[in-house]
């Protein structure tokens, strides 16, 4: 962490860190014992040499007529003990290999969740349900904060915004989530939908959310998923595609479909999630849709005899199971559960078809990975529309631990729809764990960076000197608490105070960011790697693993293959670490795309008893069996002189430097360099215009000088340098982009990667520019 001291003189600066490292060495001296004692630092040690990847019996291997799917395995106890693999002695051992390829598994034995689904038998999402509320009646599951109205409120310079004046969370127990479900399930099915036709939901994460995808799940409906930041035409391209007759959306959201309407013939009904304040005004929408609210629907299952016998004598008995019943299909382990359309990265969305024991199995793999405990609290904020959210939500649920609602205009007390004198979601809620994405995450850090460089040099000196105290004995296995409450404690409670566990996903951390976030929050950054082709599990983090960079080793319920790819030059045969493209097989890897039989048949394969996904990544094997990406075919650019470039590893760098929120780097084969469109982070941006004498200008008049380009790309250049980049991986002319890149301008998904294409199409006469310049 680059923190510089400018204008302490040079003997106080001494002085000053002379003493506090004096201080920290007799600290260190007299409670080294007790923190031996109480934090056991070497079994930390001896957790994170452990081997992640898995040796199996070669007999056992070839003896197909003896062969059992992985979970048995361990249950059985037939492979062999992992607790001999993890000797210091071995490396990790693929379980087959050859010239062109290395198959691995995880050492990892399933936890006492995973066996009790197995036990239990739940292979469905409605059987989950059922075990969760069994197990949690009256415990707390879903929150919404309470909103008591909306004020105007007249800031500094004059202008007046709409706040929030906010409440507590309100509470909705696991009973009433699972009747709330029920309910919804059986009003759709009043409503005509029908086992087996798609209904979408179109809606922003929030409880209602989750009450309504468990009630599709419950109806055996495919729920079919569309990101609430798409644009009209691919909000329309998933509907229709899906044949979809009813979509679900929320209050903030109708006023889209007075256009998407016209795009989606088919789409007769609208159900909408009601607003705390407002109430909806229904006019201006096609002739002949009906438009009908979530609780209106809720009355409706409420009252139906869907799965009851129709006979009068039975209708009391709502566990009837006779002959007479009404059609009720619940859905077997097989079948659809959603349609999850990608956020389209590299074109036009395509729907992945997700079955019920995908999803099971990555959350049998979440449930090994992660130790989540009923006293925790989760905030939720991702997009539900995105299975890692939803399955990261669902491991919460299966181990008791309530979810609060959250947004990004309300998650902090600096929101901007938080009131002055009242507090963000975080604040209130305290949670304990979160979601999160690597963008996400460079905010928070650059956020850190900015707020200590306001800083006095005494603040920034005795912040570095407990960063680097931290980070030093933390690779130790020791835990700082008195530099996490005196130093860091201010930083934590942008999130609450209470965070210990955030799980990334979506794309590579930055290991910087990792590092960083992990000391200053005092939390653990859990990184995990899948795509949702794999139901977002193919390698996850150890716990216990102190190292950045890193996606960990294969989860429980899936093998990770490395293959040549030899037009990359990545070869397993590679030293010191094999490489290759990354294929993950097992019972997480989806059915396939939604009426694409030829992409399904280009990017799916059956082999070895397994469904196979080709992921496109390259990766990277140590030798204690845990996976790095290093590039991905579809961003790498050949350049004139034979140069590879792997554009996303170019731009993982790069995004931690202080200068840059957002950069596309771009190269074409016929030219000798790559160029960059950065979005810089406008206080820094000003502060480097004011150190070369352009301090008068504003931020966008900024952004349109060709000397703050130059200028920009001379600190591109030496953070790349500081980053060990190449000389041809480093940008020769940049771009700088005013406009914040967000997913409702089409430019990032709603996991904010980026859109590539569409950044070329928006800023192509840029980019002839740059090369041209």
């Amino acid at each position: 962490m680059l923190i510089i001291v400018r204008n302490m003189d040079g003997i106080g600066f001494s002085i000053a860190l002379g003493a506090i490292r004096a201080l920290a060495f007799i600290y260190d001296i007299l409670t080294f014992p007790i923190y031996v004692l109480l934090q056991r630092p070497w079994q930390q040690r001896q957790h994170s040499r452990k081997i992640k990847a898995f040796v199996a019996s070669t007999e056992r291997e070839n003896n197909k007529k003896d062969d059992v799917s992985i979970e048995m395995r361990d249950l059985t106890n037939k492979f062999v003990e992992t607790s001999t693999i993890n000797n210091n002695n071995y490396k990790a051992q693929p379980i087959s290999q050859d010239a062109k390829t290395i198959t691995y598994r995880s050492t990892m034995q399933p936890g006492p969740l995973h066996v009790t689904l197995l036990r239990e038998k739940v292979d469905t999402m409605v059987k989950l349900m059922e075990f969760v509320t069994k197990k949690y009646p009256n415990k707390r599951c879903l929150g919404t904060r309470e909103i008591f109205g909306e004020d105007d409120e007249q800031q500094s310079n004059g202008k007046v915004f709409k706040k929030f004046n906010m409440g507590e969370y309100r509470w909705k127990t696991y009973s009433e989530v699972n009747m709330l479900a029920t309910n919804f399930g059986k009003g759709l099915r009043e409503l005509g939908c029908k086992p087996g036709e798609n209904v979408v939901i179109f809606a922003e994460t929030r409880a209602e959310w989750m009450i309504a995808a468990h009630g599709l799940f419950r109806e055996n409906i495919p729920l079919v998923t569309i990101y609430a930041t798409l644009g009209d035409e691919a909000i329309a391209h998933g509907i229709n595609e899906t044949d979809v007759t009813t979509v679900v959306t929320s209050f903030e959201l109708m006023p889209k479909f007075k256009k998407v309407l016209a795009l989606t013939p088919k789409v007769k009904t609208l159900i909408y999630m009601e607003d705390q304040l407002k109430d909806l005004d229904k006019t201006g929408y096609a002739d002949g849709i009906q438009i009908i609210s979530l609780t209106e629907v809720l009355k409706k299952g409420k009252g139906s005899k869907y799965g009851l016998c129709s006979r009068q004598i039975c209708l009391q008995n709502h566990n009837c199971k006779c002959k007479f019943q009404k059609e009720s299909s619940p859905p077997e382990t097989n079948d659809p559960a959603i349609i999850m359309y990608t956020s389209g990265s590299t074109g036009v969305p395509k729907g992945v078809m997700i079955l019920h024991k995908n999803l099971i199995a990555t959350l049998k793999a979440f449930c090994d990975a992660t130790d989540i405990y009923e006293q925790d609290i989760m905030i939720g904020f991702l997009p539900l529309a995105h299975v890692f959210e939803l399955l990261v939500e669902t491991v919460c649920l299966c181990a008791g631990v309530p979810i609060g609602y959250s947004s990004a205009l309300t998650m902090l007390d600096s929101s901007s729809k938080i009131k002055k004198g009242t507090k963000g979601d975080a604040s209130v809620l305290q949670p304990t764990c979160m979601t999160s994405v690597p963008l996400i995450l460079d905010r928070i850090s650059k956020t850190i960076q900015d707020k200590l460089g306001k800083s006095s040099d005494l603040k920034k000196l005795i912040f570095k000197f407990s960063y680097d105290y931290k980070a030093k004995w933390a690779r130790r296995g020791y835990d700082t608490p008195i530099i996490n409450k005196f130093v860091f404690g201010a930083i934590r409670q942008l999130m609450g105070g209470h965070i210990r566990l955030i799980i990334s996903g979506g794309a590579p951390l930055a290991p910087e960011t990792h590092e960083q976030i992990n000391n200053c929050l005092c939390a653990t950054i859990i990184q995990g790697y899948g795509l949702t082709e794999t139901t977002s599990s193919a390698c996850v983090q150890d716990f216990y693993d102190k190292s950045f960079g890193r996606v960990g080793g294969p989860t429980t319920i899936c093998e990770i293959k490395i293959t040549n790819w030899e037009e990359g030059g990545y070869r397993v045969t590679d030293k010191p670490y094999p490489r290759g493209e990354i294929l993950v097989g097992g019972d997480n890897v989806s059915a396939g795309y939604y009426k694409l039989p030829g992409k399904t048949a280009e990017e799916f394969l059956e082999a070895d008893g397994k469904r196979w996904f080709k992921t496109g990544d390259i990766g990277e094997v140590h030798d204690d069996g845990v996976v790095t990406i290093i590039d991905r075919k579809k961003d790498l650019v050949k350049l004139q002189a034979g140069e590879y470039v792997s554009l996303g590893k170019v731009e993982t760098q790069l995004k931690t430097c202080p200068l840059v929120d957002n950069i596309c780097v771009y190269g074409e084969s016929s030219k000798q360099y790559c160029v960059a469109l950065v979005v810089p982070n406008q206080s820094n941006l000003m502060e480097l215009a004011t150190k070369i004498g352009m301090g008068d200008k504003n931020f966008e008049e900024l952004c349109d000088l060709p000397e703050m380009e130059k200028a920009v790309a001379n600190e591109l250049a030496e953070h790349a340098k500081r980053a060990k980049l190449q000389k041809f991986e480093i940008p020769h002319a940049v771009k700088l982009v005013a406009e914040v890149w967000s997913p409702d301008m089409g430019l990032v998904t709603a996991a904010f990667k980026l859109k590539r294409k569409d950044i070329q199409d928006r800023y192509q006469c840029d980019l002839r520019r740059m090369y041209a310049s």
